[in-house]
């Protein structure tokens, strides 16, 4: 709409936002109306219409088969949009329209602004399968005229009332009209199942929504004023109510189709299922995030086990075997700690690979440097954990191996994410400016335990490749190339 709208008509970036409003609440209309709405706005020139959006019932059969985003029609051709356009009003002159073979009523509702007419919705109905109405049809029709009124008098879509019409209740799930004193006139069906659901035993009907819905909510001291207030549609708001085991979901919507507020709807679902399911998940989340909590505090006890035990030990080799297994542990436990903070089973890898940066480099015997460049971005647990230990045991192994105890040097962590959206890959690159590699040596039958324990996560579960090559201008580099999943 924004591009149509800006490259035919002369409208402004607030005229666009306003009618960004009413496309956002037109279902609604349409559905009342059981009829398709298309909006068509004057081009700049004023010799042509540009339809910018549609909305097709979800209440009733539609008029148009094909898209009508998009068409220009020449000023003159469809005089209920010329005569809605200039003189401000809602047009229902007019024999119905026949399309292929299917009889359409079509009635025009100007658009209006601060005054300024900018646009026309054009309503038209499949006049197919009309039959005598039901109540429930005459009070959809009956607050469909309403609101169009409203449109034609600027006083809907309400300013600063963004609603997400895929979390709001909808006609369908139920509707109930109330008169300008809150007292029910209609409720359909739905909505009368709706509040069986909180408790009611009687008619909706002839009854003070609000004092009704304020008694049916669980309350320890006098009648909620504020949700009375709510509940009889005095202003646009949305709430819930809960009360003998059900929720429910309310949207007041006040009717002024002359001025003053004549009364209300209030569009409601049952929302019971829908809140137990949330909790559930909200439950499971909170479990999940202890259950990462607990394992990371085990596995620093186990490390701050290690840790003791190493102090006791003289031989030089048990100390350092043991210390390897210190930080090996502790790259798990970052992760663990990662997870406990997240709602899902994913992490940002960018902060455990600079965690574990850090936790390697403080174990350096000379002056070497450690940096990160590149993002990992958001990997699955499954890959975290795995891909944390690897990274420690190669920037252990350049840090041991590759410098002596006075050396000063540096080592660069590189991570680069690309391939196909069916199949993206993480290649991460350690490179040191050390020593090198001995001649002769080849890393697949290297009896290192740290390359073992590399080889086999790399290979085995995360299903990459591995690789250990002299550096250009000195030093070691290590390629890993690795499968992930892409994540938003």
């Amino acid at each position: 709409m924004n591009d149509l709208v800006r490259q035919h008509t002369a409208l402004s970036d607030t005229d666009l936002e306003w009618l960004h409003l009413l496309v956002s609440e037109w279902q609604l209309l349409s559905d009342l109306s059981f009829a398709d709405l298309v909006l068509w706005v004057p081009t700049s020139d004023g010799t042509r219409y540009v339809s910018v959006a549609q909305m097709r019932p979800n209440t009733g059969p539609t008029s148009y088969q094909d898209d009508m985003v998009g068409h220009l029609v020449p000023r003159g051709r469809r005089p209920l949009l010329d005569a809605a356009l200039d003189e401000g009003r809602i047009v229902r002159e007019g024999d119905p329209e026949w399309r292929e073979e299917v009889p359409v009523r079509v009635e025009s509702i100007p658009v209006r602004r601060e005054g300024r007419v900018l646009g026309v919705i054009a309503r038209n109905t499949n006049l197919l399968t009309v039959r005598t109405p039901s109540r429930l049809e005459l009070s959809y029709l009956q607050s469909a005229s309403d609101l169009a009124q409203m449109i034609a008098a600027g006083s809907f879509p309400f300013p600063g009332q963004q609603v997400d019409m895929d979390a709001s209740p909808r006609v369908g799930d139920g509707l109930i009209r109330l008169d300008a004193d809150g007292i029910v006139q209609y409720a359909s069906p739905n909505a009368l199942s709706a509040y069986h659901r909180l408790g009611l035993a009687a008619d909706l009907v002839g009854h003070h929504l609000g004092t009704a819905t304020a008694e049916l909510a669980p309350s320890r001291g006098p009648v909620d004023e504020a949700l009375v207030k709510m509940a009889s549609g005095w202003a646009p708001r949305e709430f819930e109510i809960e009360g003998n085991g059900g929720v429910i979901q309310l949207r007041a919507i006040p009717l002024k189709p002359k001025g003053p507020r004549i009364g209300s709807l209030v569009l409601l679902r049952d929302v019971t299922e829908l809140r137990r399911r949330e909790r559930e998940l909200i439950t499971k989340d909170a479990t999940i995030r202890e259950i990462h909590h607990r394992v990371k505090n085990n596995l620093q006890t186990v490390a701050a086990l290690l840790r003791l035990q190493a102090r006791r030990i003289e031989s030089e080799r048990g100390r350092a075997a043991l210390e390897e297994a210190v930080r090996r542990v502790g790259s798990i436990a970052i992760v663990h700690e990662t997870l406990s903070q997240n709602l899902d089973e994913r992490v940002e890898f960018d902060e455990i690979a600079d965690r574990v940066l850090a936790m390697v480099s403080e174990l350096s015997p000379g002056k070497v440097t450690a940096r990160r460049t590149g993002r990992f971005g958001i990997l699955d647990a499954e890959v975290a954990t795995p891909l944390s230990m690897v990274l420690t045991e190669v920037l252990q192994n350049a840090l041991e191996h590759g410098f002596g105890p006075l050396d000063a040097g540096a080592v660069e962590v590189s991570a680069v994410r690309g391939g196909t959206v069916q199949q993206e890959r993480l290649l991460v690159t350690v490179q040191d400016d050390g020593v090198g590699l001995p001649e002769g040596f080849d890393p697949g039958r290297s009896g290192n335990l740290g390359l073992q324990i590399v080889r086999t996560l790399v290979e085995g579960e995360l299903g990459g490749t591995f690789g250990m090559l002299p550096a250009p201008g000195g030093g070691t580099r290590v390629t890993l190339d690795l499968p992930v999943r892409r994540h938003p």
